[in-house]
Order: structure tokens, then C-alpha cells, then sequence
């Protein structure tokens, strides 16, 4: 239940949760005009001029505008933080101490600064709104998502690109297991960049990866970027967020993750593995 297609035609679908799909009326430029800490504290300390419910999802997101009477930008509210013993779901399947919860969105985040992908991951931040503390997104702007692509036939105008950035995306989606990754959730700007949003059911303790075939190929930089998490590092950045479990799970994922694609290097050669 992975996210994306690449030459082999394969689409890896998740469960049906759907997350708003955030389109931006401004322009691609107006994000290169702030700074990631800009964007952090607009999002901060930015008023809310206007809010609208999205009804989409079970997480219940809301699309703020904010301003800070220079800067007007959108942004996502989520302040879902849902812990159940046991879950059960409408196509059969259980999960035992189930988590729904924004605090993992913020801790996706924060992981994906440490290890170089938070350029394709939007800026999140946690804040209260009408008296919830939840999650407070950037609204990137995009043209559509994954599931909009597919459903239209319509492919990158450069291929090798857009696998490119896939393969970081099923990368990461390794690293923090979210059980949740779907389509709607994989957003393309005008310029065909990915952005991966929506990482509220992410983060479970299972000290292995969900599926070795999402490991294609890597990124050099992603690759000794994981190689040199540390996991109080990780501890310290989300301790907020993630508990100690939660983070040794991280570290324990990254460990097979960067085994399997040493071995795949040994097997099939650097130039096969590795961009």
C-alpha cells in the first residue's frame, strides 16, 4: 500500500483515508520568498483571518488564511489525537494500540530535516487554534495530487525525474511506517516537484520495514544522510512527538533500510543502485 508509479506500472495504494488536497491560489514563487524558519514562525504567530472546514477525511482538517499584515498564506489545521487499545477497520483488518494523532506529522517533519527531505516535505508546526493544539501546515501550491494524476493518464515530462523523486518518497515512507500512505496524499506542483503531506497514522513500532520492493533505488546524499541518524539526535529533535519506542523503531527501520541497499549495491552494482 505504497504510493506511486514508475516505469513498471505499479501503483502501491493505501487505505482509504483521504487527506484535504490543498491547492494555492498564489503563485510557485511566493514559498522561495520566505525562509524555512520565516515560514515556522508565520505559521507560529500568523493571525487567522479566515477558516474553512474541509469535511474530508476522518481527520477532520480545517484550511486556515493567515496574515501577519505583510505575509498572506494558507495553511492546514489538523488536530486530530486519537489513541484507541484496538481499531477495527471497514475492510477487516485490526490494528492494536491504534494512534491517529498530529503530533506525527510535526515528528515527520523534524525527522525529514535531519536526514536532507524536508524540501519535499511542507513545513509543519504545532499550535492551538480555537482552543485545539494540533498541526499547522504551509499550503504548497500544487496542480494535483497522485490519484488525480493516475485517474488523468497524465506522466511528468521527465521521467527519470519523477522516479527520482519517488524513490525518496518510498524511502521515507519506509523509515516512518505510515499505515496510511495513499495517492491523495503525494502532491505535484506546476513544475512537477512532489510533496509528501499527511503523516498522522505514521510512526508505528514495527522494528522492520513494510515492504523491501519500495526500496528501488537511493538517493547517495538520502543514503548517508541515514546513515548518520542519530538516535538521541531524533530523540532530542522530536521529543514532543514521539516517544522513546517510537524512536527506536526509526532508528531500527534506518538500520534495515541502509543494510538493503548496501547489500543491493554488493549484488547489483553502485550504478544500478544508487543516483
Amino acid at each position: 500500500m505504497r504510493l506511486c508509479e514508475l516505469k513498471t506500472g505499479r501503483v502501491f495504494l493505501g487505505l482509504a483515508l483521504s487527506l484535504v488536497f490543498v491547492r494555492s491560489a498564489m503563485p510557485a514563487q511566493a514559498q522561495a520568498e520566505l525562509t524555512t524558519e520565516q515560514m515556522q514562525k508565520f505559521l507560529l504567530t500568523a493571525k487567522v483571518v479566515s477558516s474553512k472546514h474541509t469535511k474530508k477525511g476522518v481527520t477532520d482538517p480545517w484550511r486556515l488564511t493567515l496574515s501577519d499584515g505583510t505575509t498572506t498564506h494558507e495553511a492546514v489545521f489538523q488536530a486530530i489525537d486519537e489513541h484507541k487499545p484496538y481499531m477495527q477497520f471497514a475492510d477487516g483488518h485490526a490494528e492494536v494500540n491504534f494512534i491517529d494523532s498530529y503530533k506525527y506529522n510535526v515528528a515527520a517533519y523534524q525527522l525529514a530535516q535531519l536526514i536532507g527531505m524536508d524540501d519535499m516535505i511542507p513545513v509543519y508546526v504545532e499550535r492551538k487554534w480555537q482552543g485545539n493544539v494540533g498541526s499547522m501546515s504551509w499550503v504548497v501550491p500544487v496542480q494535483m495530487d497522485e490519484q488525480e494524476r493516475l485517474s488523468k493518464k497524465v506522466s511528468s515530462p521527465d521521467s527519470d525525474g519523477w522516479n527520482k523523486q519517488m524513490y525518496k518518497i518510498r524511502v521515507f515512507d519506509e523509515l516512518v511506517f505510515d499505515t496510511d500512505a495513499n495517492l491523495t496524499n503525494v502532491l505535484i506542483s506546476n513544475d512537477w516537484k512532489i510533496w509528501r503531506v499527511d503523516f498522522s497514522r505514521a510512526f508505528r513500532l514495527a522494528p522492520d520495514v513494510h515492504d523491501y520492493k519500495n526500496l528501488v533505488k537511493c538517493d547517495r546524499q538520502l543514503l548517508e544522510k541515514l546513515k548518520a541518524l542519530n538516535e538521541n539526535d531524533l530523540a532530542l529533535k522530536t521529543k514532543n512527538y514521539l516517544s522513546k519506542t517510537e524512536v527506536r523503531a526509526v532508528i531500527q527501520r534506518r538500520d534495515k533500510i541502509v543494510s538493503y541497499f548496501q547489500k543491493m549495491v554488493t549484488e547489483k552494482g553502485e550504478a544500478a543502485v544508487l543516483y
